[in-house]
């Protein structure tokens, strides 16, 4: 069972929770069943009993019949054993999913007992998780609420040892842990089973915040510099350079790191921000405020070409000021390398803006104070730090991300961070129309395209990756491109091609053209997600759109809409479409905010697959749900806060065995992530 289910101990058979329960004293009639039903169960008279077919096709089946209609059961496993034990013309009770085949309704591998006054009623019984493989071995739901209650008979006086405070419990209204495991896999009644529920999730979700309390912890005891003033270069860039007036959200954010950076302790917050909401230009003031204060500071970007833009920009904006900004990338070698290098040890250098090419051992400062990394999910833990040890304390840490993270998400994954949010765009943005439209009206649409390209502006067609075989993705993205020159001859169009498979320089090659404007369309795959800064360009066409996440198709759409001119993003999808995918269309051509959009990809899909999170050292939850139990999760919270005041390294006899149980969690994260 370990690798079906990871139950390997009585413990973890303990926590393998039910995830529903069914109330036993129901009994459906045979002909109100259809295959949409739920878990059903039938009291019925059972014949017919016989074996059929040969090989790998035989089976048992019987028939069981009530005084509404009939329903074929059918066992592929345990034949014999199963045989054995039913008897012609008994009654039955019989639980399981109906579904249909051959256009007779039967259940595959049900639980069946003999019909007594006793099991006829039976209160609510728990339905476990579970997999077919496991079922067709004949490991059904039965299965484990018998192992379960016989362990439940085994430790029957023992207790089970409470790991929450006192305090806690009290506060909370919450039931024993005791209680709670007990009620959770048997209980007597609703009350029962929702307390118990409460107790479990909060538990879990008290445990996740909790670690993040004492990683924040770390953080906070972390000496930092000092950045006392705000200065000279702040206030003439504020008061003479700034391309256009702050918004509300960024005058916050702004006094967020003010305050963060003038404490003693070093700075780590998080800048989250859709694309276009002005991120770069609080990062540029942040550094400023380095440079008042006698630091350097550093921009470190996950691609060259993101790299070269926050160069340019920056470089564009600071000319005037005198101050020295360097661009350090993979590409930069030789000569031009060296004077860097010996420009960021001596201090010459004022900002350096780079690829991981930053964290480099031969990369030094003279006096490092602030590193921003842009699209921190793109850099994995140990990369970051390296940039910490390039100076004598480690210096301040501003991440940002143009991928909205939903609050409840943001506080389980990020909560060891301070979170900004800047939710206002720069004023004379226009939002950006998104249209979907059937495959059958491609001709229209591409129509549309060559409006917009006779006004000078400029397009994205984009191809998802549809297969998992690379060269299936590489074919289907070249007959497309093929088509697109159907529709835009050579002669008169100027196409761009990227995609994963081209070297590098090629495809920065080909990424340069269109961001210069000597290509007229750009042919790409998502490889266009992150980091491209083409104001000229107000339309994007996403083939196959169905096939995207709805995180990413708003991450692909805000690279249209970055200048002063309408923009739009169609949504071009086959004829046939999954209810999931014609919701996602319906919700990202209703908003444009990118944390509506989130909590709603959160929603669907869950928080493993939006972001990762199963290889982010978040804790596994058992049964706590970051979309449902959002207040479970704000009480918690502020219950780990109260702890954490009172005795943030658990040391008193009281927190003992909750000290441990973090412990047991960290290093079965830790040999997670090894694994």
């Amino acid at each position: 069972m370990r690798n079906e289910l990871e139950i390997a101990s009585y413990e973890d058979l303990l926590f393998h929770f039910p995830y529903r329960y069914f109330d036993r004293t129901q009994i459906t009639s045979i002909n109100a069943i259809n295959p949409e039903s739920d878990l059903v169960q039938i009291a019925g008279t059972l014949i017919n009993i016989d074996e059929e077919g040969t090989g790998r096709t035989k089976r048992l089946t019987a028939t069981l019949y009530d005084e509404t209609g009939r329903l074929e059961l059918v066992w592929f496993q345990g034949m014999q054993w199963v045989k054995k034990s039913l008897t012609e013309q008994a009654k039955y009770l019989v639980f399981g999913k109906a579904s249909v085949f051959n256009g007779v309704m039967n259940i595959v591998h049900p639980e069946i007992d003999l019909l007594t006054p006793e099991n006829s009623k039976a209160g609510l019984q728990p339905v476990y998780p579970t997999t077919e493989k496991l079922r067709l071995r004949g490991v059904t739901n039965r299965s484990f609420a018998k192992i379960t209650q016989s362990l439940f008979e085994k430790i029957k006086g023992l207790i089970v040892p409470e790991i929450l405070p006192r305090n806690t419990l009290q506060r909370q209204g919450l039931c024993t842990r005791q209680q709670a495991l007990q009620w959770i896999h048997f209980p007597s009644s609703d009350e029962e089973m929702n307390q118990a529920r409460y107790r479990m999730k909060f538990e879990e979700l008290f445990l996740s915040q909790l670690k993040i309390g004492q990683l924040r912890l770390q953080h906070t005891i972390q000496e930092g510099f000092v950045f006392k003033q705000v200065g000279q270069y702040f206030n003439d860039f504020f008061h003479h350079h700034l391309p256009f007036q702050l918004t509300n959200a960024q005058k916050r954010v702004l006094k967020e790191i003010r305050h963060d950076t003038a404490t003693g302790k070093q700075m780590n917050r998080l800048l989250q921000g859709d694309v276009g909401s002005g991120k770069t230009i609080v990062a540029l003031m942040a550094m400023l405020l380095a440079k008042d204060n006698g630091f350097q500071a550093c921009l470190m970007a996950p691609t060259e070409i993101l790299a070269q833009q926050h160069f340019q920009s920056i470089h564009q904006l600071l000319e005037k000021m005198g101050l020295r900004v360097a661009l350090l990338t993979g590409n930069i070698k030789g000569k031009a390398r060296k004077e860097i290098l010996a420009g960021l040890e001596s201090g010459m250098i004022d900002f350096a803006i780079g690829t991981h090419a930053l964290i480099e051992d031969q990369v030094k400062f003279q006096n490092l104070g602030l590193a921003v990394i842009d699209e921190q999910h793109r850099f994995g833990v140990g990369q970051r730090a390296r940039l910490w040890s390039k100076n004598v304390k480690a210096p301040h840490v501003l991440v940002m991300t143009a991928t909205p993270i939903p609050r409840t998400l943001a506080m389980t994954l990020y909560g060891d961070l301070d979170v900004s949010v800047i939710d206002e765009l720069p004023p004379g943005r226009q939002e950006i129309k998104t249209i979907q439209r059937n495959e059958m009206l491609r001709v229209k649409v591409m129509e549309f395209v060559k409006t917009e390209i006779e006004k000078g502006r400029q397009a994205y067609i984009v191809y998802p990756l549809i297969d998992e075989s690379e060269k299936l993705d590489y074919e289907s993205l070249i007959a497309g491109y093929e088509q697109v020159k159907i529709f835009f001859p050579e002669h008169k169009y100027r196409i761009a091609m990227v995609h994963g498979k081209q070297e590098i320089g090629e495809r920065e090659r080909n990424m340069q053209r269109f961001i210069s404007g000597e290509a007229d369309i750009l042919v790409a795959t998502t490889v266009i997600e992150v980091g491209v800064n083409v104001p000229n360009a107000s339309i994007m066409v996403i083939e196959s759109a169905e096939r995207f996440g709805l995180s990413q198709l708003h991450q692909l759409r805000g690279r249209v809409g970055r200048g002063s001119e309408q923009s739009y993003c169609i949504l071009l999808t086959g004829n046939k479409m999954s209810k999931d995918s014609a919701q996602r269309m319906q919700i990202i051509t209703s908003t444009t905010n990118g944390f509506v959009i989130a909590e709603q990809d959160l929603a669907m899909r869950g928080p493993g697959d939006v972001y990762g999170t199963k290889q982010s050292g978040i804790m596994k939850f058992k049964i706590a749900d970051l979309v449902q139990d959002v207040g479970i999760l704000e009480q918690t919270r502020n219950e780990a806060k109260l702890l954490m005041e009172e005795d943030p390294k658990l040391l008193t006899p009281q927190h003992h065995l909750l000290r441990l149980v973090l412990m047991k969690e960290n290093q079965q994260a830790h040999f997670s992530k090894i694994s």
